[in-house]
This record gives structure tokens, C-alpha cells and sequence, in this order.
């Protein structure tokens, strides 16, 4: 799979937390270079825009993903 083009300017990665090493290598394996479609800030800024992703929204928070798209009539 592709590398998720919005990475390097993901601002969960730009200080939130570090890719090298831990859960942000572990998650960067599984949402950034595995699977970007089930990336929950992914989805929503690709649905909605980059503007309506929380700075707390976490890749794995599918189902707070979900209520955000829910909010905004999606």
C-alpha cells in the first residue's frame, strides 16, 4: 500500500507524537503506510476537510470519526 500522502503534514504526527519508536511507530505502520481509509482523522478530513479534524482525534478513534461525520449531516 501507499504511503498516506497527508503525513508529513499531519499535525497529529508534527508533535502529538513521535513515528520513530512505540504506539506512534505502531500506528504509522497501520494507518499511514497500511491502511489510510481507516484512518479516523484520514476520514474525516478527507470527508469534511482538515478543519473539522480535533487536534485529540487519534488514528484509531473510529467510532468519535463517525459521530463528527454525524454532526455535520455525512
Amino acid at each position: 500500500m501507499a504511503m498516506c500522502e497527508k503525513l508529513e503534514k499531519c499535525p497529529f504526527y508534527q508533535g502529538k507524537m513521535t513515528m520513530d519508536s512505540g504506539i506512534g511507530s505502531m500506528f504509522k505502520k497501520k494507518y499511514c503506510e497500511g491502511g489510510k481509509t481507516i484512518c479516523a482523522r484520514y476520514i474525516v478530513a478527507t470527508t469534511l476537510g482538515p478543519n473539522f479534524v480535533p487536534g485529540t482525534l487519534f488514528p484509531n478513534m473510529n467510532d468519535r470519526a463517525k459521530a463528527i461525520l454525524a454532526e455535520n449531516g455525512k
